[in-house]
């Protein structure tokens, strides 16, 4: 979970600095939004698995939720962010 967690930021910051290079931005930030996914994922498995409590799980898979909205409007129209 760390590790994806992790990679959603630093793959965002990779799809900026390569902002002006449309295909390579969006490559990037579909990479993001993989790692989001498995992040969920990993959430559900540690609430799943009573490492986290289900209030515990419920804070972070509503803040993930809107990281993947985000995520997927940037994919919806690269063009408003990339040059």
């Amino acid at each position: 979970m760390r590790r994806s967690s992790r990679s959603i930021c630093s793959n965002i910051a990779e799809a900026w600095a390569k902002k002006i290079y449309p295909k390579s931005f969006v490559n990037k930030i579909s990479d993001s939004l993989g790692e989001e996914y498995e992040t969920e994922v990993w959430l559900e498995y540690a609430w799943k698995c009573n490492y986290v409590t289900e209030a515990k799980y419920q804070k972070y898979i509503e803040s993930y939720n809107e990281v993947r909205k985000i995520l997927l409007a940037i994919l919806s129209h690269p063009e408003k962010f990339s040059r």
